[in-house]
């Protein structure tokens, strides 16, 4: 056995043993584990072993260190994990790495998002996406669009997106240079970048929607958002509704979750409870609120809304904090805690249910279920049958349901896209178009997609054998004109003032704003409600107060 074969057993006999020694932990707390488990649990490791042994010895090919490390990590640990539930997982050297540095929010390089793409050849090019405001990339003047051609002199044909950011990270303050080919360039571009720490902020997008009106999207949950959260809502000054944007948004760390619902909720509310087999209860409450700053709340989710989006979701719908508008969630109501394990590796293991304030446990049923099904929603229609679901009321006595995602008070159907909006999609058509459009024209803060730069998109089209007819491009129209100007705008302007021309356009965001009078008259009974059980408290003190 290799070496690194060797370590690679090592690593999950090891996780295997802390887990017989884990779970031994745990019956100590729940009652007595059985001699017959302890030689279960034995029994199976040396099954395992006994396993991979003949493998590595029998196996018609090598068992190289890769494929060894492939086995384990990617077979083994995943395999027996998802036998628990679909949300406990193992993470690699690698992928732990990406995870605590999407926690951190933070990193150092140069500050752009990258994506591998195929050329007409079929040979792999690196492209960037769009560089992130006020960093070492942004500042040089890199554009989205830009193929990555070489990195300190190192040409990067065949790269994989992952080498290519591999080799821009690197500590703060050290040098970097990158070549970049760019649409109607006549020679390569070469910058020189310092690298630096990079902020990944969750709230990608925030800016006063309408007068009064603020929108914040929030795209996931990491260290700094609470904070982030608190300085946004502060940057409007005096607002008279909030659209809170958790589309797509799939959870993070639940301390922000909490973090987000203390800013909006009134001290001492309830914000979620955690229920678990090895731990006592932990039920987390509002300790500083909103300090009497109150405004009407619209949450915008929909069905890939989940984790901490829907703790929060959950705990402003109960309160009737906010009105939830849009499709219903994921459903995820387990809560995992990370643990760190040899060789650089992770295990994210539920160690709990969560449950909104009203007592809902939100989690969708995964039994008998498979893990493709379960993440890409298979059955999810039956969520709108609120016959099979438990039934909870918020503060002021509204039905809600438990199991199954949160269900919207407003429902709104996300657009359906067609077979044409699909393959322009797939085929990166608005990505590539923009730059070769920005090269030969002068655009402005007032561009807009007319009649002119629809045709030149029109004549792009034909020659990248895009096959459509009129009617396929009048039936979204409005739809390809905002795409075709949310790329040219990022290019010109920045990611933030592309993001915002979507924002500004999309029908969803647009039909959630029509509900702010609801979540006014929501906002209201609420105070209402709280208003009633505070004086029905000085009233019950005063009558004990009273007796002898």
């Amino acid at each position: 056995m290799t070496p690194r074969a060797r370590r690679a057993l090592f690593a999950v006999a090891l996780f295997f043993a802390v887990c017989a020694v884990a779970g031994a932990l745990l019956e100590r707390r729940v009652g007595a584990q059985s001699s017959q488990d302890e030689s279960q649990l034995r029994d199976s490791l040396k099954s395992f072993t006994d396993v991979y042994a003949l493998v590595e010895q029998n196996y018609a090919e090598p068992i190289t260190p890769d494929k060894a490390d492939d086995a384990i990590y990617d077979g083994a640990i995943p395999g027996m994990l998802q036998v628990l539930d679909p949300h406990s997982h193992f993470y690699d050297p690698k992928a732990y790495a990406r995870l605590r540095e999407d926690q951190r929010g933070r990193y150092y390089g140069v500050g752009m998002v990258i994506q591998q793409q195929n050329d007409g050849d079929g040979k792999s090019k690196v492209y960037v996406v769009t560089p992130y405001e006020d960093t070492p990339s942004y500042r040089a003047g890199i554009h989205p669009g830009d193929q990555i051609a070489a990195v300190d002199g190192k040409s990067t044909d065949g790269w994989s997106s992952d080498q290519v950011a591999k080799a821009l990270k690197g500590p703060k303050g050290t040098n970097v240079q990158v070549t970049m080919i760019r649409v109607g360039q006549p020679k390569p571009l070469v910058f020189d970048l310092i690298r630096d720490e990079i902020p990944h902020p969750s709230i990608d997008l925030k800016f006063e929607i309408r007068p009064g009106v603020g929108y914040i999207h929030l795209s996931q949950f990491q260290e700094t958002t609470g904070q982030e959260m608190e300085d946004a809502i502060n940057s409007f000054g005096d607002l008279k509704g909030l659209v809170l944007d958790l589309r797509e948004n799939p959870g993070g760390l639940l301390s922000q979750a909490v973090d987000v619902c203390d800013h909006l909720l009134t001290k001492g509310q309830t914000i979620v409870t955690q229920r678990g087999r090895a731990y006592s209860d932990q039920n987390y409450v509002a300790t500083h609120g909103n300090n009497g700053k109150a405004f009407p709340i619209v949450v915008l989710v929909n069905r890939d809304t989940a984790s901490a989006a829907e703790i929060v979701s959950g705990a402003l719908q109960d309160h009737d904090r906010a009105l939830i508008v849009g499709e219903t969630t994921f459903g995820k109501g387990l809560v995992q805690t990370v643990y760190n394990l040899s060789e650089n590796t992770g295990l994210a293991l539920t160690t709990y249910h969560y449950y909104t304030p009203s007592g809902r446990l939100i989690q969708r049923n995964y039994e008998g279920v498979s893990l493709y099904d379960y993440y890409n929603h298979a059955g999810a229609g039956q969520a709108a049958d609120s016959s099979n679901r438990e039934v909870k009321l918020t503060d002021s006595g509204r039905t809600v349901y438990g199991g199954g995602g949160i269900t919207p008070d407003e429902k709104i159907e996300a657009p359906k896209t067609n077979r044409f909006q699909d393959e322009l999609v797939f085929k990166d058509v608005f990505f590539h178009f923009a730059p070769l459009y920005v090269s030969t024209h002068t655009i402005d803060k007032n561009f807009q997609v007319d009649d002119a730069v629809l045709g030149e998109f029109k004549k792009f089209l034909t020659s990248q054998d895009i096959d459509y007819t009129e009617a396929d491009l009048n039936g979204c129209v409005d739809w390809v004109r905002a795409h075709i100007k949310k790329d040219i705008i990022t290019i010109q302007f920045g990611q933030l003032a592309g993001l915002r021309v979507l924002a500004d356009w999309d029908p969803t965001v647009q039909k959630a704003l029509t509900y702010m009078p609801e979540a006014q008259a929501l906002e209201d009974n609420a105070h209402k409600v709280l208003a009633e059980k505070a004086q029905a408290r000085i009233a019950g003190s005063q009558g004990v107060a009273a007796q002898p």
